[in-house]
């Protein structure tokens, strides 16, 4: 050997390069996510030393299938192959390439390169000869049989080099020998990728929140029955999902008041994450909201609305929970054996204890979590909004939805994970469908435009769907509390139409927006801790706007998707301008708002002519979706004007030959 030169490893040496292999998360440790009915793009860089010519196919199989194959095709400049594998079914795929080198295709090219330039090929042919007895070997009696004249063909001294050339061009015969023809240097690459393939709800969707104890009269405890006649409202403004807070009997012991007061009087409900009590833990039903049988019917009628439910998952336990007597060894116990409540310095929630996911029994402990869930999922529950998930053992969370997903691949569970981003993009990889983002709290056009690019048009949008909620029971952001109707409408049409997955938390529609005190965003008279009757029927309801809104969003596939998000540039900072492109006859969407809630802005955006295939000096028309209005514009630079009390902004469709129509 020659000296400085280190010995490689015991694998063997690789004939052909398979590399960059896509798509993959972290090389193949976790799987990327697609929707049924979309395609799978599979892509590698494939070549090897020399001329010979190449073959390489895509090697895959869905759930419940064997394995199947898909041929690459390839460019000739970058050495990069790419197949496409439609996705037919929710569950968990599987694939992976293999290449080869194409002896036959190579030497058919080199024999009609040489035939065609006049030089001798009677060596050439008895080589192809030999390559088609080598594959009717392995054929069927009838290709067997055809191989073995046409390689005659090639050899018969009788017959001019023309005529056996012709023979070996023979379409017939590339198709036989595709089948037959065995490669002596098959190269696969060493790992296999997965995708998790999910349904549409995975991408798309309306969220609403709502407490059904507070469903009932002023100062009665809401039921289900209550909670039942809400949905029909809910569902009329076009939501396709409720997400409900835990529904189980709340503990007594340690409950909080109002406002999170320490000391609960009287009457005061508690907080519906303190979870167990008397009447059971996670697998039953507060009493206060009915009976089992009630929230079955609840659910039926969720089910015949088209709206479905997502109910909190929550893995803690009040002070009464059954597990504390049956399963002590399942929580943290200190060392003078009290059990040790949560905490989040300097929040503590007396209230609850943590599970101790890596204790001694985790193996019962865990079992015990998924059978909660494949509970509810018999009693109507499709989705699991998971509370704090970050909170818990990782890979609990991995080995949990893989389970549940395998019995149920329908079932789709949301992160409520606001944390630092790398544990935040680690659960959206290790199987959660959706996750929580910090929408939240991106205000300015320059912030969304980053955050928005950062989600959907680099590496996260191969695992990480946002859900945007605009408000939640947690969260109420400093500018709704000072923003005021303006500031709800912007927010509303920027989670709605930025996003393909949007939610608001009950009272957005009615502008509620006090804070606890100033510089909190908790809510006044939390919810979270006592009943909140709401009058729906308020003058400045926000809730035509969102029925209209999702009804756009229904009416147009460019709002249902996630990766067809482009920015677009406008000479005033506080307007956001942004294309969501779809195929077909409803197309493209243009979106212009403004982020100031205090003040009109307007400014000059540039319409992408060239994407949407407008030439520069062409006529054309652009139609509010919203208002109906209709603007005649020319040419990429047009003027926008956006007042927040009135059109805070525009949804625009492009009117493709029109004539004689209106214009404003």
């Amino acid at each position: 050997m020659p000296p400085n030169v280190v010995r490689s490893s015991s694998r063997p040496p690789e004939r052909i390069i398979i590399e960059a292999v896509s798509p993959a998360l972290d090389d193949g440790r976790h799987a990327v996510k697609r929707i049924v009915g979309e395609e799978l793009v599979v892509e590698a860089d494939i070549f090897k030393d020399g001329h010979d010519r190449l073959a390489a196919q895509a090697r895959w199989c869905g759930p419940g299938g064997g394995w199947q194959t898909a041929p690459l095709r390839y460019d000739y400049d970058s050495d990069r192959w790419f197949a496409r594998i439609l996705l037919d079914r929710t569950g968990t795929w599987e694939f992976t390439v293999e290449a080869w080198t194409d002896r036959f295709t190579t030497w058919r090219v080199e024999l009609e390169k040489k035939f065609a330039a006049g030089q001798a090929i009677h060596s050439e042919l008895l080589e192809g000869a030999a390559m088609v007895d080598a594959a009717a070997r392995a054929a069927s009696d009838g290709d067997r049989s055809l191989l073995m004249r046409i390689a005659g063909e090639l050899r018969d001294p009788e017959r001019g080099p023309a005529e056996r050339a012709v023979a070996a061009q023979n379409a017939e015969l590339r198709a036989l020998m595709a089948r037959h023809h065995a490669p002596d240097d098959r190269t696969e690459y060493p790992q296999v990728f997965r995708v998790r393939v999910d349904r549409t709800r995975a991408r798309f969707g309306s969220w609403y929140e709502f407490f059904p104890r507070s469903c009932g009269e002023p100062g009665v405890h809401g039921r289900f029955v209550d909670a039942e006649r809400a949905l029909y409202r809910i569902a009329a403004m076009g939501f396709d999902v409720v997400y409900l807070p835990p529904i189980h009997p709340i503990g007594l012991t340690s409950r909080k008041g109002k406002n999170n007061s320490l000391t609960a009087e009287p009457g005061d409900v508690g907080s519906p994450w303190a979870i167990g009590g008397e009447g059971g833990g996670h697998t039953a039903v507060a009493s206060e909201l009915g009976t089992l049988a009630e929230w079955d019917r609840f659910a039926r009628t969720a089910r015949s609305l088209g709206v479905e439910i997502a109910l909190d998952y929550a893995l803690q336990c009040s002070p009464d929970h059954p597990w504390l007597k049956e399963h002590p060894e399942w929580f943290f116990v200190r060392p003078d054996g009290t059990i040790k409540y949560a905490e989040n310095p300097p929040k503590k929630y007396q209230d609850i204890y943590p599970l101790d996911f890596w204790c001694d029994d985790r193996e019962a402990l865990w079992q015990a979590c998924k059978d909660i869930v494949l509970f509810w999922v018999a009693h109507g529950v499709t989705i699991f909004r998971v509370d704090n998930p970050h909170t818990k053992a990782l890979a609990f969370w991995e080995w949990l939805i893989e389970e549940v997903q395998q019995q149920h691949p329908d079932v789709l569970f949301l992160a409520e994970a606001f944390t630092r981003p790398k544990r935040m993009r680690w659960l959206a990889k290790a199987g959660f469908t959706q996750s929580y983002t910090y929408f939240t709290w991106r205000t300015t056009a320059e912030e969304l435009k980053d955050y928005f690019t950062e989600l959907t048009q680099g590496p996260m949008k191969e695992y990480y769907r946002g859900n945007f909620f605009i408000n939640t029971p947690d969260i109420l952001p400093e500018h709704l509390q000072k923003g005021g109707r303006a500031a709800f409408r912007i927010r509303l049409l920027l989670a709605a139409t930025l996003g393909p997955t949007y939610g608001i938390y009950s009272g957005y529609e009615v502008g509620e927006n006090t804070p606890l005190r100033a510089g909190s965003e908790e809510y006044l008279d939390s919810e979270k801790y006592e009943l909140r009757h709401r009058d729906y029927s308020v003058k400045d309801s926000l809730a035509a706007e969102i029925t209209q809104l999702n009804r756009v969003r229904r009416e147009h596939p460019a709002l249902q998707r996630y990766d067809n998000l482009s920015f677009h540039p406008c000479d005033n900072p506080n307007i956001l301008f942004y294309l969501k492109r779809a195929p077909g006859p409803v197309g493209d969407v243009m979106v212009a708002i403004n982020c100031d809630w205090s003040k009109e802005q307007g400014g000059w955006v540039e319409v992408p002519l060239e994407v949407l295939g407008i030439a520069a000096d062409e006529l054309y028309m652009v139609e509010d979706l919203v208002t109906g209005a209709r603007y005649e514009w020319r040419g990429s630079r047009n003027y926008v004007r956006l007042d927040p009390a009135g059109q805070p902004g525009h949804l625009f469709r492009l009117v493709r030959n029109y004539i004689d129509v209106e214009v404003t």
